[in-house]
């Protein structure tokens, strides 16, 4: 708990002193305007940083509506990208400045000049004016490209190696998708384009892991008729995310509120999908076996739920050689199965989004959302554990993604003691 007021606390500091760093530079490419130095100026853009700074802290650490954390995040992720350009302006013209002071420092003495203000370095207004439109471009391009992603689908194909895998499954393909948030979506012709490209990977298995609906259980009577069509030969294995459980909504009764969750774990069984809820099954084929196991919610930050009991999902699978789990919320793999559950092989999550937004290639990737969960997006491993994080299938809040495309990610299961593995 401490650590988490240490880490909110030096959030302010750091997004502060940005804010006071860029408003002294907005009144310097303004400084022959009387508004720059007006009061209700200095309320305005002092009130307003307050409120989205205070609005990004309430949407990662408490629990707010689903309406009411998107516009925070949208309206702090936008304020972010134009104060982030215009950091880079300022602080180019603090270098500019910087030189010129090491070039007249290294200069001959002269005479002191009759008016000492002349020696200063002024900043410059045009850096400074400049840096407020270059700021606005990218909000501009956000606005024309940010709903092209959307139904961008991509194929994310990893190779899993796994000890113990038997041979029966080397070689087995699974397919995953993750965060459906079907309340969200407004083109069932690309949402079904979508499944069509899972379904044409021919895996053997495909996982689901959680947030199927963004609030309501309602949300997916428009969409399934398309995701009841996904089948493998082996099985659908689902679970349910921080979304599923009417947490985020506003119910006239408990009541209401049950009825919704009832209906939740319908529509699963309805779409042909084996929710798994603290539970386990044991994929056979050829006599063979391994452990597919399942979890409700479990989240590391304060504002997500802990449903979920590992103990009772690992329950009577200690023969099973290879145990594959699936979690919604990735900071659940490294605050509670690696340091207490070594027989979990490889963990599924989704969750993160990557926050819709960054750059995502095969050799780098960065979000914002890395300040908050260090396993984000794609495969992580710790030892014989792994981790693998779908930056999901639908979006939620902003309508948009930039740079991180909705995923369906393709595994491969392969022997650890295959030529190519590397530990």
């Amino acid at each position: 708990m401490q650590g988490q007021v240490l880490k909110i606390a030096l959030i302010i500091i750091v997004l502060f002193a940005a804010d006071a760093y860029i408003f002294k530079g907005i009144q310097v490419a303004f400084k022959k305007k009387r508004f720059a130095k007006k009061r209700w100026f200095k309320l305005f853009y002092w009130g307003t940083s307050i409120f989205f700074i205070t609005g990004l802290i309430l949407s990662i650490y408490t629990k707010l509506s689903v309406g009411l954390r998107a516009a925070f995040l949208f309206g702090f992720f936008l304020a972010a990208i134009f104060k982030i350009v215009y950091l880079l302006f300022l602080l180019a013209d603090d270098a500019r400045r910087l030189i010129i002071f090491i070039v007249r420092k290294n200069k001959p003495a002269k005479p002191l000049p009759a008016n000492p203000e002349a020696e200063t370095i002024p900043r410059s207004a045009f850096l400074m004016k400049a840096g407020l439109l270059a700021g606005a471009i990218p909000l501009a391009a956000l606005k024309i490209n940010m709903s092209k992603g959307l139904y961008d689908y991509r194929i994310k194909n990893c190779t899993l190696f796994l000890p113990n895998l038997p041979k029966a499954f080397d070689g087995m393909r699974i397919g995953q998708i993750s965060d459906i948030h079907s309340g969200s979506f407004f083109n069932k012709k690309a949402v079904m384009g979508g499944v069509d490209m899972l379904l044409r990977q021919k895996t053997d298995v495909i996982f689901f892991t959680g947030d199927l609906v963004n609030g309501r259980s309602s949300e997916i009577n428009n969409y399934f008729d398309i995701f009841n069509k996904v089948k493998a030969p082996l099985g659908v294995y689902s679970i349910l995310g921080n979304h599923d459980y009417g947490d985020y909504g506003t119910w006239p009764s408990e009541a209401a509120k049950q009825k919704n969750f009832a209906d939740m774990l319908t529509a699963h069984k309805e779409l042909g999908w084996d929710l798994l809820v603290d539970k386990n099954r044991r994929l056979k084929v050829d006599g063979e076996e391994i452990g597919i196991l399942g979890i409700g919610n479990w989240g590391e930050l304060s504002r997500f739920p802990r449903y979920g009991r590992m103990d009772l999902a690992v329950k009577n699978t200690d023969d099973l050689p290879v145990k594959l789990l699936l979690s919604h919320d990735p900071s659940h793999w490294r605050a509670q199965v690696l340091p207490q559950y070594p027989q979990i092989d490889a963990m599924f999550s989704g969750h993160t989004h990557g926050m819709q937004f960054g750059v995502r290639t095969d050799d780098f990737q960065w979000s914002p959302i890395e300040y908050v969960y260090k396993e984000w997006a794609g495969l992580y491993r710790e030892s014989h554990q792994q981790l693998y994080v779908n930056v999901g299938y639908g979006f939620l809040g902003y309508p948009g993604r930039i740079g991180i495309l909705p995923e369906i990610t393709i595994f491969e299961l392969k022997a650890a003691t295959d030529p190519n593995y590397k530990a």
